[in-house]
């Protein structure tokens, strides 16, 4: 019966395992990450391949179990760098040298004059590169708040950098 199943398994995964590989690889882009990935889902598998009773629906029990290794991945992934985002070393921003006085006079004297260009660009997209950038408005924010699409503003944002590129390379 083990040798049995053993061979259709390997048949299975010689018919739908390259496939699997490449919606796995296309959704984490990484190689050896789609590997590791790929090598969970066929354990995964093998272990509860006993269980299967309709074979027609392998092929797409086989693509569930790589997209719920994928977001298991994910979410392990997102937990790890919520626990640096959350200051576990919280200490540090207190041993952290303060700027020098200089660094201080000179960020403020730049921050001074991106505004001042900023200002200088034509009202349509003054607005929205304003709104971003000094207010901390997201997108969404100033979409309602001007009652425009977001498009709208993404077009507006791409077109006011494009005007601000070549004024502010000379604060660079």
């Amino acid at each position: 019966m083990l040798e049995r199943m053993t061979n259709s398994f390997e048949d299975i995964v010689r018919e739908h395992g390259k496939s699997i590989y490449h919606y796995i690889f296309s959704l984490v882009k990484h190689k050896e990450l789609a590997e590791d990935l790929y090598q969970e889902v066929l354990i995964s598998a093998y272990s509860a391949f006993h269980t299967i009773k309709e074979p027609a629906k392998i092929k797409n029990w086989l693509f569930t179990i790589a997209g719920n290794k994928c977001r298991d991945y994910w979410r392990k992934e997102n937990k790890a760098k919520q626990f640096w985002k959350e200051e576990v070393y919280s200490y540090s921003s207190n041993v952290e040298a303060s700027p020098l006085p200089e660094e201080e006079v000179l960020d403020k004297y730049t921050a001074e004059k991106m505004e001042e260009t900023v200002m200088l660009l034509p009202e349509i997209y003054k607005s929205a590169i304003f709104l971003y950038y000094f207010k901390d408005l997201t997108l969404i924010e100033i979409s309602k708040r001007n009652n425009i699409p977001i498009s709208t503003v993404k077009t507006r944002m791409k077109r006011g950098k494009e005007h601000l590129r070549p004024k502010l390379q000379s604060l660079a």
